[in-house]
């Protein structure tokens, strides 16, 4: 069973009357937290689109990026953004549902922030307000501050990413804890790894941006530590 036939049941629930954030509650447990991780795209990405007024085709391109949507699924995909921003609830409220629902991964959370970046920076522009949404969303994800700013840093136009924070190491550590950190994230970003933490196969191609990131990272920092 695909996960747009498992969206689509989860929208069965929604034809009856109910919120979106009470599907959300009943997709906490794996299998179905994929599910649950492909409608947190789409529902934040609404209330991101809210945020900043306007849904550009740059921005949808960069969901289908992520997302393999076939085309006898467009319109479930389109009802949920559209639920999620007509929906009373605020997005503060899904992201608290969202944390709670990956309180035990908190790797997958930084996935979500991941793909929420992507999409907000495809039309070229990273809007004060998409900033302002992302910044709060990450605070309730509890995503530290200078991690989010180092996912912040590789997805930004004309902000060049800092190798030290895009690892998350410090430039006084020894080059041996900086490359045992390097090989332990290229681990991390293993297709079977994010599989196990409820990423859906669609999402699993973020992680090829993530790897050559973080290959880039360790380039810069080994060469600068070379010796003369």
């Amino acid at each position: 069973m695909s996960i747009w036939t498992r969206i689509s049941e989860a929208l069965q629930a929604l034809a009856k009357g109910e919120s979106l954030a009470a599907v959300f509650d009943r997709l906490r447990s794996p299998p179905e937290r994929s599910v649950a991780f492909t409608i947190a795209v789409i529902a934040l990405s609404a209330k991101m689109a809210k945020a900043d007024g306007l849904v550009t085709r740059d921005e949808v391109t960069a969901f289908r990026d992520v997302f393999q949507i076939p085309p006898e699924e467009e319109k479930n995909a389109a009802r949920i953004f559209n639920l999620a921003r007509q929906d009373v609830a605020g997005y503060e409220e899904y992201a608290a549902r969202i944390a709670r629902m990956f309180a035990d991964a908190p790797d997958t959370l930084c996935d979500l922030m991941e793909g929420l970046l992507h999409i907000a920076v495809a039309d070229g522009v990273y809007h004060p307000k998409e900033d302002a949404f992302l910044g709060r969303v990450a605070e309730i994800f509890g995503i530290e501050e200078r991690r989010f700013q180092a996912l912040r840093a590789r997805f930004v136009p004309d902000e060049r990413p800092d190798p030290w924070s895009v690892l998350g190491v410090s430039a006084d550590m020894p080059l041996s804890d900086i490359r045992a950190v390097w090989r332990k994230q290229v681990l991390d970003c293993h297709p079977d790894r994010l599989k196990a933490r409820g990423v859906p196969e669609e999402a699993v191609r973020l992680a090829e941006r993530r790897l050559r990131d973080i290959n880039n990272a360790w380039e810069e920092i080994s060469s600068m530590r070379a010796p003369s």
